[in-house]
């Protein structure tokens, strides 16, 4: 992520006259978005009142701030305007506007892209007063907060054979335990991989998914102390799992998702369904390669639209119920392009340096369901599986 500073000042600029934008108009209350907080080296303090920080594509920036929180801004490239009543932040903000055409803040037409959409309808009013056109700040946000630099790239991709390592010892203890006759469960096998992300200097913000049979069926299903199902011959196994390093606060995600069957042969319906998931992320792979070879943009929407062709040609349409994929940056969902046409509409381009999953599934309710989660990463004019080895088939655990 690039802050807005003296130094990077000119890249910001550089980017607002190529995409035709007259300012960004960062705005916040009460800490509501955390993206003006993200771009800006604010001071620490309690922000309590509404301020305004316009970066214009030409000249210096200006933030309007109320005077009794001046002094967290001060660091601030720019001048500082301040106000007190609403009267004088009105008027000092329609002075900010003027002769300004075309603004980016965080917003999104119809709310397309509530990941990007912090700014409330009554500020929005207010600026459009002004007589500006309000554009999304979406694209901003993806090239200067999402783009992976070189230190997260190699952090990721440094961190990829640790998860391998975990998970392949994940399926270990569940097919040494049902060998020998031992309790294993959902929750045990979480905790085991928690505390060997914790061994092996990971962190990860919430606890690995691992789900048996009917509850892989449920995408977002975690298991609890109080609330998990017993590992036993015959089940299903799903796994998916998410850490990045501790150490390095530029590394940026693994997110990875493996299926098992607690048997020395998988049954065919189940093998079935993974190919066909399989061949709906191979697929999505295979787009991107081919347009950024042709020199084509790609859109997370034409991604999520071709995955999920797919798996409707095949009848499961309905058992696809999420987003082909999610942005990945420091954050395991980040604010980046979304390989997605059903949640919502993300329109951006994969540009080079983003990140993102790619993980099609099917869930058929009361049985089982399959999810293949790979992570890709742009380049000048490719694309990367950094996660690999993908997986090819159902891992066979008593084999």
């Amino acid at each position: 992520m690039i802050k807005i500073t003296s130094e990077t000042l000119p890249l910001f600029q550089e980017f607002l006259v190529r995409h035709d934008l007259d300012a960004w108009l960062l705005y916040d209350f009460h800490e509501l978005n955390p993206f003006a907080h993200h771009f800006l080296p604010l001071d620490e303090g309690v922000f309590t009142r509404r301020w305004f920080y316009l970066l214009p594509a030409e000249g210096m920036p200006k933030a309007l701030v109320h005077r009794i929180e001046e002094s967290y801004f001060l660091g601030l490239t720019g001048e500082i305007l301040v106000y007190s009543g609403w009267r004088e932040l009105e008027e000092a903000l329609a002075g900010l506007l003027t002769g300004r055409k075309r603004v980016a803040m965080e917003y999104s037409p119809g709310c397309a892209l509530p990941y990007v959409s912090k700014v409330d309808a009554g500020t929005l009013e207010l600026v459009r007063l002004s007589g500006v056109e309000v554009v999304s700040s979406g694209d901003i946000i993806q090239y200067f907060h999402s783009r992976w630099t070189l230190e997260g790239y190699t952090s990721h991709k440094a961190t990829v054979p640790l998860m391998h390592q975990i998970r392949e010892r994940a399926f270990e203890t569940i097919a040494g335990a049902v060998r020998d006759g031992r309790n294993i469960s959902e929750y045990t096998i979480q905790q085991q991989i928690a505390a060997e992300f914790n061994n092996a200097g990971l962190i990860t913000d919430d606890d690995p998914i691992v789900a048996v049979d009917s509850h892989a069926a449920l995408p977002h299903y975690t298991p609890t102390k109080s609330n998990h199902a017993p590992i036993k011959e015959g089940n299903l196994v799903l796994i998916d799992m998410w850490a990045k390093k501790a150490d390095n606060p530029e590394a940026t995600y693994v997110d990875i998702t493996w299926t098992g069957y607690v048997g020395d042969s998988v049954p065919e319906k189940i093998a079935r369904i993974f190919d066909l998931v399989k061949q709906a992320r191979e697929t999505a792979v295979s787009f991107i390669a081919k347009r950024l070879a042709s020199g084509e943009p790609v859109t997370g929407m034409e991604v999520d639209q071709t995955c999920r062709r797919v798996i409707e040609q095949a009848g499961y349409g309905a058992y696809f119920t999420h987003r082909t994929g999610h942005s990945i940056d420091t954050e395991v969902h980040g604010a980046g392009v979304n390989i997605d046409a059903l949640e919502v509409r993300d329109n951006r381009r994969l540009i080079p340096g983003a990140g993102f999953s790619i993980e099609p599934g099917i869930y058929l309710p009361g049985e089982f369901g399959i999810r293949s989660e790979i992570d890709a990463y742009i380049s000048e004019s490719s694309i990367e599986v950094t996660t690999a080895p993908s997986q090819e088939k159902v891992l066979a655990l008593l084999k």
